[in-house]
């Protein structure tokens, strides 16, 4: 069993290779970043490196995605950030609003796809139904 990866030190500056390997992302998805504005790596020649504030950057629009936030109101969260440093209680309470508004659509996702199960099994059910009758009346 191989041991576990050192994280990468606060000052390390990771490949493009390291990136991917270790947020589980492809170089397609890091380019799409940057060229969004959401990634400045630091180039030398055509090689990207990828800092400290990048790496936190990445963790933060990969969370934001998996709860369905959209690309802009990750922009707009990162950017509040960035112009604000040390200010950040209008960044949480505007990062709190959205949340609380993904957390009202995906409930109602949920409602729906939950009536949409049940329905389905009701159907399913029924159909069980009618081809036991049809088998047992073939008998």
């Amino acid at each position: 069993m191989s041991p576990a990866p050192v994280p990468p030190a606060r000052d390390d500056l990771l490949t493009i290779r390291q990136m991917c390997a270790m947020f589980d992302v492809t170089p397609r998805t890091l380019r799409f970043y940057e060229a969004k504005e959401l990634l400045a790596p630091q180039r030398r020649g055509t090689a990207r490196f990828f800092g400290y504030r990048d790496r936190a950057r990445l963790k933060l629009i990969l969370r934001g995605k998996r709860f369905g936030f959209s690309l802009e109101d990750i922009r707009q969260l990162l950017e509040m950030y960035d112009r604000a440093p040390g200010q950040q209680e209008a960044q949480l309470a505007r990062t709190y609003a959205i949340a609380q508004d993904r957390l009202a659509q995906m409930e109602r996702q949920r409602a729906e796809l939950d009536e949409a199960i049940a329905e389905l099994k009701d159907q399913m059910n029924w159909g069980a139904t009618a081809l036991s009758a049809m088998r047992s009346a073939a008998e």
